[in-house]
């Protein structure tokens, strides 16, 4: 299977440099990844300037651009005749809760949603993980088990996240839903200067278990996330309002 990989901390992270070396084990894996950290620039694009990007080695490429330029460019440029499925990450630090939409390690794998097989965004708990080595062969088994569900997941997006754990601790794999996100903190202000602060407490869920949850409670979390942009369901709504 042909592989876009592809991250938000850059091609040099050490994450990725890793997992590519573990999934190409299997793969034809191509890393198109950003030049410097871009975290936190979900799907955002540089439509209004050129991009320049850099072959670093065989299969390797770093873009000035962001995380969606990669998989754009990966997809329709650098990779001849196409890839079946992008895959981002590791990250360094969880993508749980309603802050995936800020992303862009999950930003990137949105622009593969509409490949035969379902991209998937992948991120570990902490920046610095106890045991990166499992973490990469536990990865490489989801990507398998996903590949063999050829278009069952159109237009959505597996998210998964590890808990800081190393192997024998990890109490295994769990389903799960987004957590909702209380009032994040104000932000930092230093005179004219203004900086994000903390983002609002995941709060748990009556319904079904979160993602938050379960890195807490030391399991893996797996998401679907649905990025079909679709949905018909409230037309009628919209209809009578306007």
């Amino acid at each position: 299977m042909k592989i876009l990989l592809t991250n938000d901390d850059g091609y040099d992270a050490v994450n990725i440099k890793k997992f590519f070396k573990y999934l190409s084990k299997e793969h034809d894996v191509w890393m198109v990844a950003p030049k410097n950290n871009c975290s936190g620039m979900s799907s955002a694009i540089s439509f209004l300037k050129e991009t320049k990007i850099e072959k670093i080695s065989d299969r390797i490429y770093a873009v000035d651009g962001t995380p969606a330029d990669c998989v754009y460019f990966g997809m329709l440029s650098i990779i001849e005749d196409g890839v079946d499925m992008v895959v981002s990450g590791i990250n360094h630090g969880a993508n749980i809760g309603t802050d995936v939409i800020y992303s862009g390690t999950v930003g990137a794998a949105a622009g593969g949603r509409g490949l035969k097989y379902p991209p998937i965004a992948i991120s570990a708990e902490t920046y610095e993980v106890k045991d990166l080595d499992y973490i990469c062969r536990k990865s490489c088994e989801f990507v398998n088990k996903f590949s063999k569900y050829k278009n069952k997941f159109l237009g959505n997006l597996v998210n998964i996240n590890f808990p800081d754990l190393i192997e024998s601790d990890v109490n295994g794999v769990r389903a799960t839903s987004l957590a909702q996100r209380g009032v994040p903190q104000k932000p930092i202000v230093n005179g004219d200067y203004y900086r994000y602060n903390f983002s609002g407490i995941p709060m748990k869920s009556s319904d079904s278990l979160t993602d938050a949850q379960a890195l807490s409670d030391g399991y893996i979390s797996v998401s679907l996330l649905d990025y079909s942009f679709g949905a018909t369901n409230n037309i009628d709504q919209i209809k009578d309002i306007i």
